[in-house]
Parts: structure tokens; sequence; C-alpha cells
């Protein structure tokens, strides 16, 4: 690809593509850029040829790479490029309808004849005051009714300019917000795909890979080891350890056999399972929390925000503000001014500048808000719920200690377990190979050839004893294992929050090493800082077992916590809670998260979680840090201060230039002086940091 560099700063560059690329073209050229691991985002500009690019590392390099990418550079996951070609096709569809909704507005003032326009603008009127009186058959009065007053006074009053040019803005405004929802909903269906394209189908021979498409119900497929399970199913044949972590909760791999359940979205970390398929695409249980999802962000989307309701609770005052003037000096031309340059429409024009600082504070505290609605919600939350396994913990199993049930030390049988553990990496035993290198025991190749048995453990031989390493089912009921005499009761104090992994020396137990999914360091901080900042239910939710999370509950101060949670549990739990009428924070990493996400007034994701669960968030952190949950709720808090003020300052202003006016003290022009110079002071007030 032949490039020139238009602009460069450092970490980001804008350069001109010289080469005559289709469309299609370009965005294969997007997807394989942002695969890259030095490349932090990649935006092209189509109708320019131009590319920005956002990068780590060294500039030079960046370039050769950008220098050596072509559209056949590399193969494109197809879902990868639907994706980005349904986001181009989307803008290119909303910015076109934008483009004819402008030109049409300024045709129609110069082409088309004054009482053509005057026929228009009444049929388009009509949409406005049936929406107004459905509000008021509500019996609410808000901004729509003031909408469709000002419109339909402008018409009676034969003001056809004022008329149009309200229900201009008005019509702009519905296509930003219809393209926002579309975009949303695109963005989720491209983030929420398990991604799987082809398979392996079991047959009569051998394997054949297949599209995934072409998988029904009842057909056999293979799954190997670091490989993702693509569909709900039963094991025919086959052991392995299967991660269950973003589904789940659960912090440590499960073992899964004949007949064991597995679900799609998973992955095998070791062995390989033959499954039979009972669910393809769109029923499976990943399936069925994308659909909650979906459903649930259909309900969000009409909930209005706080800035509107702000809006909507000033519209009674401008109609009392009408017919007071109207009551007190029987001037039509008066009484409506007050109509017209209402208290909504300075509010209207201050409040996205206080959001938009807001949001724009907060992404430079590694924070990314979807919305100033979001920002609000947590200002006013009470409740906030957190998942275990990757949120108040870091979803890395460590070695707690070791437990010898021998003469030897417990560094001692560290380093052995290490050194058969190394042979056959999982995530416990990366963990016995860490805490071995932490304490600096080396650990040589002293035994012999080492067998290894797919989910269950170790077998090898050190200085002629036979050494196991593995689960209690192994150690003590497949090899026959006996715990050495007067040590019984040693074994059943050890605490059962902890996960065990056991070692045996010629049939006997040798120790016991626990592994813990310790919380996060400043987790306890946090929750206490939380409560001091006015969260009065901090609960605590996790697929994990009842001692563990029992554990865990305590060592961070949560209030309260439930164990052994399925992911619709929490969704179930979230919403209940709402229905008390508590406003509920919801944080989470993992795909099990994701319905709770949805379902509560607020979804807060952490960065390396689930994909899945950061795209339906309202909110990321993106600070591997719960700390910025802190700084989250005094943003949040700190901004509808403001806007408090905001709507203070404007209500007293304007009132007060009302009162200069109807009084006969200001000249209109003055009084309209000094209301658009009082905007712009809170609009710019408002740009100041928050913190």
């Amino acid at each position: 690809m032949k490039l020139k560099i238009l602009h460069q700063i450092k970490g980001r560059l804008r350069v001109h593509i010289l080469n005559k690329y289709s469309q299609t073209d370009l965005d294969r050229i997007l997807c394989i850029l942002n695969a890259k691991p030095q490349i932090k985002r990649c935006k092209i500009y189509y109708a320019t040829n131009d590319m920005t690019v956002e990068y780590t590392g060294d500039k030079s390099e960046v370039l050769n790479l950008l220098c050596s990418i072509s559209p056949e550079s590399g193969d494109v996951p197809e879902h990868a490029l639907n994706a980005v070609t349904s986001a181009r096709e989307l803008k290119k569809k909303y910015t076109a309808k934008l483009i004819k909704k402008v030109a049409g507005h300024y045709v129609r003032s110069f082409l088309i004849p004054r009482y053509i326009r005057i026929a228009i603008l009444t049929v388009k009127a009509a949409r406005y005051v049936w929406k107004a009186l459905k509000c008021l058959s509500k019996r609410r009065l808000e901004v729509s009714v003031l909408d469709a007053t000002a419109i339909t006074v402008s018409l009676f009053r034969r003001d056809f300019k004022t008329a149009g040019s309200v229900m201009f803005m008005l019509e702009i405004g519905e296509i930003l917000e219809d393209w926002t929802h579309k975009k949303s909903i695109s963005d989720l269906a491209g983030s929420i795909s398990l991604n799987i394209e082809k398979v392996w189908l079991k047959t009569v021979g051998q394997p054949v890979l297949v599209k995934s498409s072409d998988i029904n119900t009842d057909d056999e497929i293979i799954v190997n080891a670091g490989s993702m399970i693509p569909f709900d199913g039963v094991v025919s044949c086959g052991e392995a350890l299967v991660n269950q972590s973003t589904l789940t909760g659960e912090g440590v791999p499960v073992n899964r056999t004949a007949g064991a359940t597995v679900y799609a979205g998973t992955v095998i970390e070791e062995g390989e399972l033959t499954i039979r398929v009972t669910k393809n695409s769109g029923s499976t249980h990943y399936d069925k929390i994308v659909s909650m999802i979906e459903e649930t962000e259909r309900l969000k989307s009409g909930v209005e925000s706080k800035a509107e309701h702000l809006a909507d609770r000033l519209v009674p005052f401008t109609f009392l503000g009408t017919a007071a003037v109207w009551l007190l000096t029987r001037n039509v031309t008066k009484a409506l001014s007050v109509l017209m340059v209402d208290f909504s429409c300075a509010l209207k024009l201050a409040m996205p500048v206080t959001v938009l600082s807001a949001i724009r504070e907060a992404n430079a505290c590694g924070i990314t808000v979807k919305g100033g609605k979001f920002l609000e919600k947590t200002a006013s939350a009470n409740t906030i719920v957190f998942d275990k396994t990757g949120t108040l913990t870091m979803a890395n199993p460590t070695v707690h200690s070791v437990v010898s049930f021998c003469d030897k030390s417990p560094d001692e049988l560290l380093r052995i377990a290490a050194c058969l553990e190394e042979h056959f990496p999982h995530s416990i035993a990366n963990a016995v190979v860490r805490a071995a290198k932490e304490k600096n025991l080396v650990h040589d190749e002293m035994h012999t050839k080492v067998e290894y048995v797919v989910a269950h453990g170790v077998k090898s031989t050190i200085d002629g004893a036979e050494v196991l390493i593995g689960s209690y089912h192994f150690i003590f009921e497949d090899m026959g294992a006996a715990v050495p005499l007067g040590t019984e009761l040693r074994l059943l104090d050890i605490s059962k929050e902890y996960s065990r992994l056991y070692l045996s020396v010629d049939g006997w137990l040798a120790a016991v090493i626990c592994i813990e999914d310790p919380p996060r360091e400043e987790a306890p901080k946090v929750i206490a800082g939380l409560k001091e900042l006015g969260f009065e239910n901090i609960v605590m939710m996790t697929g994990d077992s009842k001692h563990t999370a029992a554990a865990i509950a305590e060592r961070v101060g949560v209030d309260r916590y439930y164990a052994e949670v399925l992911p619709e549990e929490k969704a179930k739990f979230v919403q209940a809670e709402k229905a008390k009428g508590n406003t509920v924070v919801m944080i989470g990493d993992g795909v099990n998260d994701s319905p709770a996400l949805s379902a509560a007034d607020v979804g807060v994701a952490i960065s390396n979680g689930a994909a899945i669960a950061r795209e339906i968030a309202d909110i990321t952190i993106s600070e591997n840090d719960l700390s910025s949950i802190i700084t989250l709720r005094k943003l949040s808090t700190a901004m509808m201060k403001r806007i408090n003020f905001n709507y203070r300052s404007i209500l007293s202003i304007n009132s007060g230039l009302i009162v200069l006016g109807v009084g006969g003290f200001a000249q209109p022009t003055t009084t309209a002086m000094l209301h658009n110079a009082s905007t712009l002071g809170i609009g710019l007030l408002s740009t100041q940091k928050l913190l």
C-alpha cells in the first residue's frame, strides 16, 4: 500500500492512500490492521481515501507495516468483514438521509411556491400535533406539547418560517437518534457472535471440516484442546478440562466426561471431546443470553434521560408564564414571546455541554461512557452488584499454601509438584509452576517419563518412587492412595474455600496444594469507599461454590453475597431490585454477566473481560483497577451537581429577563442579547473540569 503522510503526532498518524482500492478492499485492509497488536485503532475515510491510525511502539515499524499491507495480506474472517461493511453502509445510508433532509429544506425555501410550502408545513405539523395529543391523553405535559404548541401558534400567526425551522431541527434530531440506535444494534450483533466458521464433523471415516451452519441437531462434532465449543451438547466420548468462567463464573476449569453437558462459548483447556449437538446455532445457551440482552436493550432504549426530564419539568412554567403575561398585559406579542423563547431551549443547549465535559473527563480517567444518562443513573444509584470472578478477583488461580503430610518441607513438595506440572500447562498447573518460580525453587528434571491422565493428573517416578499429582478422585479413588495415619484431622481442617491439588508418593498422601482466586488488592478499599459515597446495598453474585463465595465476600466487605447462580438468576435479581425502587449498578466482566449488565440501570464492564460484556455495558473501565468505580461515582455526582446548578441559573436568569421585558425595563433586543450571553456563559462554565 502506497501512502502519503498528511499529519502526525506521537501515537497517531493520518495518511492518504495513493492506491485506487474499492471500498470492499479498504474494508479488508481495515480488518487486517485492526487485528494487529501494535494498532490501537484504525479508521478509513472512504470519500477522501484517507486513514487515521493510532498505534503503540515505534513509528517507523508502524509505517513499514502500513506499506506492507494490501487487501490480500491475510485471511479476513467473514464475520469481521461483514461487520465493517455493515457499519460503512449504515453510515452511508444515514449520511445520505441527513444531506437529503438539509438540501430538501433549503431547496423548498427557494424554489417551491409559497402556497405549496404552506401546505407541506401544515401536513408535517399534523404529526407533531398528534404526538402532543397522545402525550396530553396520558395526562403528561412534556416538551413534545411545547414543540407542537410553538409550531401550531406559528402557523396560526402565519409565521411559516419559524414553524418550518422548528420542524426541520426536530427532524434532524430524529435522524441522528435513529442512527445511533441502529449503530448500537449493529455493533452488538457483531460482538455477540461466537464467530466459529468451521468445525470438525465426526463421520464413519475421518473427521470432516465443515461450515458451522451445516451442523444439525444430533450431529457429532470433535473439539480439541484450545478450541471453543460452538454448540450446546452432550459429551459422547472423551475427557477434557473445560473453562466455563465466561459463562458460569467458575474460577477454575471443570472436568467433562461422557454424558456431561457442555455449552457454546466455553473453551477446552486440555483434552478432546466428541460432542453430540443438542442445540444448533440460534438456540444455544449462549444465544438465549443474547436474546435476553437484546430484549432488555429494546426496553432500555425508551427511557428518557435526566436532562430531558428537567426540560419537561419546565414546560408548565412556560405555559403559565405565557398565560400570566396575556392576563397582565393583554398584549399577544409579549405573551407569545414567552412561549417562543422558553426556558427549556436554554436548558437543552447548556446540558449537553455539561454531559460531554463529564464524558471527556471520564475518558481521561480510563472510563468509557456510552451516554450521559448512564452517568446520571450512577449518581442516583443506591445498589451496586459485583460479579466475583474476574471482577472482585483477577480470575487468575494462585497457590495459597502447601500443607505437608510427610517429612518433606512445603517448599520441597512445591518444587516436586512444579517439576511435574510444567509439562502439561493449564491454569492450575501454571499457578503451581509460577509459585515455585517466585520462591526460586529450581526443579531440574529429576523424574522419569511423565504420564498425563487427561483432566485427572500426572504420574511419574522420582528416585524409584511413584509420584502422582492431581484431583482427589485421581489420587484416592483411581490410584488408591491413603492418608498417613494420624494426619486425618489435618486433612479435614483444610478450608473448603480453596480448590485442592493432591500430591502422593508411593501410595501415601504427601501434600495438599491449596489453590485460590484471590480478591483484587484494591477491592476491600473500593467497597468501603463506595459505602462512604452513598451505596446502601453492595452485593456479590457468582456461579462459584458457597464456601469460596463466603470467603471472598468476607475479605472484601460486601453486604450480601449469592453463590452458585446462573446468568438468568443474576438478571432476575437486578430486575427484582429495580422493582423495589432501587437504582442498580452492575459490575461484571464475562458472558455470564451480560444479561445482568443489560438489565441494570447502569452496566459497568471490566475492559479485560469478555467482548460481549464490554459491548453490552453502558460504561467500560479500561484501567485494570476497581478504584475507577470510585472515580466514576464522584464524577457522576459532580456532573449532576453542575446540571442542577445550570438548571437553577437558567431558571433565575430567564425569569429575570422576562420580568424586565414584560415590565418594559429592557427592549426585546437587549433581553435577547442578555439571554444568549447568559447561555454562553453557563456553557463555558460547563466545559470546566468536574474533579
